[in-house]
């Protein structure tokens, strides 16, 4: 099924709720909301035509997570349209899904849309990615990122949405010494992007609202996602395609580390903090394996068969040097950790690759 909104849609009758003084709607613990919930939930996805969001909303429906998955997204240009369409031409085949086309941040058609669905839970998805991009372009990314952010926790206080869900980025820790794991509670978050400080900006904004309306807010950070169907501007992407082709690929650190995670790890991972959401809460989601960009492309010519021909240049601005996922708080309290080895999952993606 597939809407498109904007601020002219109609809608059925309003329900009735129950308000607070603050015009917020009053919500429920996190144990009444387990009880009420056993049947399957209404879930609404922002960005769920995008990489992680079309996973999601596919675990959902074919895991039986949802009896109804909401997919919305304004299909931005930061990478070709085309490819997020084809992606829920596939998710549309699947019964309980509905593809909605708007912008977050068209007030009227977002609360429209709340009053028809009435969502169990928001996962919020949608931002514009990228360290690189936001450097040309950071009010773009305050504006999605930001004030995206702002507008659904807005919507979830207003309309009694008992919890969200929101992605955050491991470039919240910023530049900082990979000698040990970054953990969740580090005092201090050295944002060196535009991109990366919008993502921390997001979550001061999640915090904030539990703690004025007592709504169940968590933040994930993901680290460094990748798989079948990713963004072809990302690394991984571009490798891969380049050494296919017999192309040269151009690399700049060699010794700069990232914690690659499988993106159906992250579906898992945040499946577990939806049922698991109480108050404000954040939790990394990675592997808990740092790689260096050397290791990654020795990787790659192993699992290709080919050898890669690197064309080095120097540091890119905004780019961190290192990151490291601890995930011992998502293991303890979400009983969630990665399985899909770095190994496989480049099997896994260079194998969807050439069936394309």
């Amino acid at each position: 099924m597939r809407l498109l909104l904007s601020s002219s849609y109609r809608l059925r009758e309003k329900g009735s709720k129950s308000h607070h003084k603050n015009g917020s709607v009053a919500l429920p613990s996190t144990l009444s909301w387990m009880m009420e919930r056993k049947h399957r939930m209404n879930i609404l996805i922002t960005g769920g035509a995008g990489f992680i969001g079309a996973n999601l909303c596919r675990f959902l429906l074919e895991q039986h997570k949802a009896e109804r998955v909401i997919a919305v997204d304004s299909f931005h240009s930061y990478y070709d349209p085309a490819i997020k369409r084809k992606r829920m031409a596939l998710l549309e085949k699947l019964p309980g899904f509905c593809l909605v086309e708007t912008d977050i941040l068209d007030t009227a058609a977002m609360s429209q849309l709340m009053e028809k669905e009435k969502p169990d839970a928001i996962i919020h998805l949608a931002a514009i990615p990228g360290v690189r991009g936001s450097l040309d372009d950071p009010l773009g990314y305050v504006d999605v990122d930001v004030k995206g952010t702002v507008q659904m926790l807005e919507l979830a206080r207003k309309y009694g949405i008992a919890r969200i869900v929101a992605a955050s980025s491991s470039s919240v820790y910023g530049e900082r010494a990979v000698d040990r794991s970054f953990c969740e509670s580090e005092p201090d978050l050295n944002p060196i992007s535009p991109y990366a400080a919008s993502k921390a900006a997001a979550e001061l904004f999640c915090r904030t609202y539990t703690q004025l309306y007592g709504m169940h807010v968590t933040a994930l950070r993901f680290f460094t996602v990748y798989g079948p169907g990713q963004r072809p501007d990302m690394a991984i992407s571009k490798f891969v395609k380049s050494i296919m082709e017999d192309k040269p690929i151009t690399v700049f650190d060699l010794q700069s580390v990232r914690d690659y995670t499988y993106v159906d790890d992250i579906v898992r991972g945040i499946w577990a903090a939806v049922q698991q959401a109480n108050g404000w809460q954040v939790y990394n989601l990675g592997s808990g394996h740092p790689v260096s960009l050397l290791e990654l492309v020795r990787l790659l010519e192993q699992t290709t068969g080919k050898s890669a021909h690197m064309q080095r240049q120097g540091a890119q601005p905004g780019d961190v040097s290192g990151t490291w996922a601890n995930t011992e708080q998502a293991r303890e309290r979400l009983g969630w950790s990665a399985e899909v080895s770095l190994p496989d999952g480049l099997r896994r993606y260079v194998e969807w690759w050439l069936r394309q």
